[in-house]
């Protein structure tokens, strides 16, 4: 079925009997990331962790003259998610993928998440064939042509911890804006100790942390 919202310049396909619905409510009906509607003129967007694109489209419909790129290592949801960002035609990249500190073999971790919402990817075992490849902030940023990152959200379900591990320097340094939803107290302390060391303004807003870099 589909869905519409005022605040999606198209209409948005939802699985009955699933979780999109909840995701769909808290975007476009609690509008959760009506925090960020004063980033000014964003050239990239990053969805990490882009589920079935609702994220996505809003920040598309937001930001009518932004590129966006959704990454999403779920093979379902990624279906979806290329259904609901056709209409955005070139404006919109989707990688099915799961961002990481490194190049690596993936799968998707079955005994972890709360649904389509809650999917989280782990390395593959010793013999255990990846079912994709993990990529990097970094590699999608140089793939984009872009100098930088204008807007960077990320819901990864705990996989900020191998994220913000190593070699998040480079990148982090050529974002502008971070909104990033932190699973867990140690992840939490994690990104704290990363951003105290960069010049940012942080702000809660309900689950979301926002970072804005300072002038």
């Amino acid at each position: 079925m589909t869905l519409r919202s005022k605040h999606a310049a198209y209409p948005l396909w939802c699985r009955p009997g699933t979780t999109d619905s909840n995701v769909f409510y808290q975007i476009f009906i609690l509008r959760e990331y009506a925090c960020l509607d004063d980033v000014r003129n964003p050239a990239l967007i990053i969805d990490c962790g882009a589920n079935v694109g609702y994220s996505s489209a809003y920040f598309l419909s937001r930001f009518p003259e932004a590129k966006l790129i959704a990454v999403e290592p779920d093979a379902e949801n990624a279906k979806v998610l290329d259904r609901n960002l056709r209409p955005f035609g070139d404006r919109a990249t989707i990688v099915r993928s799961a961002v990481w500190s490194h190049a690596a073999g993936l799968v998707i971790d079955q005994g972890a998440g709360e649904g389509a919402w809650a999917i989280r990817a782990r390395e593959c075992l010793p013999g255990e064939p990846a079912s994709f490849h993990g990529t990097t902030v970094g590699a999608l940023l140089e793939e984009s042509g872009e100098r930088s990152i204008s807007l960077l959200k990320m819901d990864i379900e705990g996989a900020e911890a191998v994220v913000f591990s190593r070699d998040f320097q480079g990148w982090l340094s050529r974002t502008e804006a971070i909104v990033i939803e932190l699973h867990g107290e140690e992840n939490r302390r994690l990104f704290a100790s990363v951003m105290a060391e960069q010049p940012f303004a942080i702000s809660r807003h309900s689950e979301l942390t926002v970072c804005k870099r300072l002038p």
